[in-house]
């Protein structure tokens, strides 16, 4: 696993309106992909069409509801023992911010997010969960917008992830926000041995689940 995480801070990493990505052990990606899809705000049902790109998904989505923003869809893959699960459209509010259902029987599961075009703005986030108990949560500003902007968790994970920050400089007013969320990630991306494939990602296709009305 060597692309790590840090590509994500990149504008438009993986889509306009930025990223939601899962990451978990201990259950396939599809099953993952489909209990993701359960906690849906709308009444969808997930349907398997194929494998696709980044950018036919985002096509698909715009030719069947108007803007690619009113549709909803999830690409799947999986690297070594991780799954990963990346959503495409209107996602951001959309879907549950994890723990049961979606997390049951998973030891550990990552959440990485940011509503890049959000206009209030929302800053990056991160969490991570143990067996659906929070270990480490924060916002990868650090700042106190949105909260979470101290790291948050278990009282031994928590503060391990904080010296590292602290350790890489951060928080830091005077910095870029784009820095901080990159160093950030660098810092998640070392400590728990984080990696996304960015090519198969971004130019291959994967395989894909459409949210319909049910």
């Amino acid at each position: 696993m060597t692309d790590g995480i840090a590509w994500l801070a990149e504008p438009e990493s993986i889509a306009y309106g930025g990223y939601s990505v899962t990451m978990a052990r201990d259950l396939e990606s599809e099953s993952r992909a489909r209990r993701i899809a359960e906690t849906a705000h709308r009444r969808s049902r997930p349907r398997s069409i194929g494998e696709l790109t980044g950018r036919q998904v985002q096509d698909l989505l715009e030719g069947l509801f108007g803007h690619v923003s009113e549709g909803l869809a999830l690409r799947h893959g999986e690297i070594g023992e991780w799954a990963y699960v990346i959503k495409y459209g209107g996602w951001q509010a959309e879907f549950g911010d994890g723990g049961r259902p979606v997390d049951r029987g998973c030891l550990h599961v990552f959440h990485l997010e940011f509503q890049e075009e959000n206009f209030k703005p929302v800053p990056p986030r991160f969490a991570y969960r143990h067996d659906e108990r929070l270990m480490c949560a924060f916002n990868l500003h650090l700042d106190a917008s949105w909260g979470y902007g101290n790291v948050e968790g278990d009282p031994e994970v928590a503060p391990a992830v904080e010296e590292l920050l602290a350790a890489a400089g951060l928080p830091d007013p005077d910095l870029d926000r784009r820095i901080v969320h990159r160093t950030a990630l660098e810092v998640l991306q070392r400590h728990f041995d984080l990696s996304l494939p960015r090519t198969r990602i971004l130019e291959d296709t994967l395989p894909t689940v459409l949210l319909t009305d049910r």
